[in-house]
C-alpha cells in the first residue's frame, strides 16, 4: 500500500483544481440565472410558455424553412434563422419587435407583408405566443 504525503506541490496543484472547479462552478449558475432570466422575460413579453413550442414548429413544419437553436431537426436553410430574435429592432424588416406583433406575424404574417414566402400556417394565438416565448428566451 502507497502512502501519498501531502508535498508543497501537491497541495499547490489541489488548490489549483479547488479555484479552478470553483470558478467553473461560479460560471455554470450565472448560466443558469441568465437562462432563467430570459425566460422569465420571454414569458412576460408574449404570455406563452417556451417550454411548450418545440412540437408547435416541427408539427406546423417551422423547421423546415427556419433553423432553431435548440430544437432538433430544425435546420432549415429557405428562411431567416431565428436566433436572437429578442435583441432585433424589426419583425421580418416590417413590424416593431415587440411580443404582440410577433405573434400577429406568426399568425397571419400575409395581413403584414402581403407578398412574403411565409405561408398562413394555421398556427393559433396560444401556439404562436409559446413560439414567440421560445423565440425570445433563445
Amino acid at each position: 500500500m502507497t502512502v501519498a504525503f501531502a508535498t508543497p506541490r501537491r497541495i499547490a496543484t489541489w488548490g489549483t483544481a479547488t479555484i479552478l472547479l470553483t470558478l467553473l462552478a461560479g460560471v455554470a449558475v450565472d448560466r443558469l440565472r441568465s437562462r432563467e432570466q430570459s425566460i422569465a422575460v420571454a414569458t412576460a413579453l408574449t404570455k406563452g410558455d417556451p417550454a411548450l413550442a418545440p412540437p408547435i414548429f416541427r408539427r406546423y413544419g417551422c423547421t423546415g424553412c427556419h433553423t432553431i437553436p435548440g430544437v432538433p431537426g430544425a435546420d432549415g436553410k429557405v428562411a431567416a434563422r431565428l436566433e436572437g430574435l429578442r435583441s432585433r429592432v424589426y419583425i421580418a424588416g416590417t413590424l416593431n419587435n415587440t411580443g404582440d406583433a410577433l405573434v400577429s406575424w406568426i399568425v397571419s404574417p400575409q395581413r403584414f407583408q402581403p407578398d412574403t414566402a411565409m405561408p398562413a400556417t394555421g398556427i393559433t394565438e396560444p401556439e404562436a405566443r409559446h413560439l414567440a416565448a421560445y423565440l425570445y428566451a433563445h
